[in-house]
């Protein structure tokens, strides 16, 4: 027969085998976890990938019909100082239009996708002083966006593209005056 004191004793070690039991399935849902999120982060990219990829034609197409650019890039990354950007299209010309237009890809556009292509424009000259003399306009092309960040976007002066039957069009008003960076 035990006594108290052993009996405690003996809950108290259960306990404890109890508690490493909890700690090592709680350490591995962790690890399921974090496994998950690297997994999901994947897909992101490769669905904005994707993304790009279907905006590329169209907009390769908008860009040279309507706006007369020669020279359309996809995904241009550039490194200075230690910084970098990446502009999903980077599209030129030379002679006497003179422009550039740097298009930004979104499958779902939020607030800080029109940030992020503003900054882009604001420093496009730093990254690209060969163009320092072009006049800089801003593309956002999204598979989906909400009204009221469309407004947004067009506020800022940026043109809007929008996907349509599997083909991005222009989703700009007929008058649209863009902001030149």
């Amino acid at each position: 027969m035990s006594t108290p004191a052993e009996d405690i004793w003996a809950i108290l070690r259960e306990v404890a085998e109890s508690q490493k039991e909890t700690d090592r399935k709680f350490q591995e849902t962790d690890r399921k976890l974090k496994e998950l999120g690297k997994q999901i982060g994947g897909l992101g990219e490769k669905f904005g990938s994707f993304t790009e990829g279907l905006a590329l034609p169209s907009m390769e197409k908008i860009l040279r019909e309507r706006f007369g650019m020669e020279v359309v890039s996809p995904s241009v990354r550039v490194s200075k100082g230690g910084e970098h950007i990446e502009i999903d299209v980077l599209a030129y010309t030379n002679g006497e239009l003179n422009r550039a237009y740097v298009v930004e890809v979104k499958s779902h556009v939020r607030e800080e996708a029109i940030s992020q292509i503003l900054t882009l424009l604001k420093r496009f000259r730093d990254y690209f002083p060969e163009h320092k003399n072009k006049t800089v306009y801003g593309i956002l092309a999204a598979v989906d966006m909400t009204p009221a960040l469309r407004e947004r976007a067009l506020s800022e002066g940026l043109y809007v593209a929008r996907i349509h039957d599997s083909v991005f069009e222009m989703d700009t008003p007929e008058k649209f005056e863009p902001q030149a960076y």
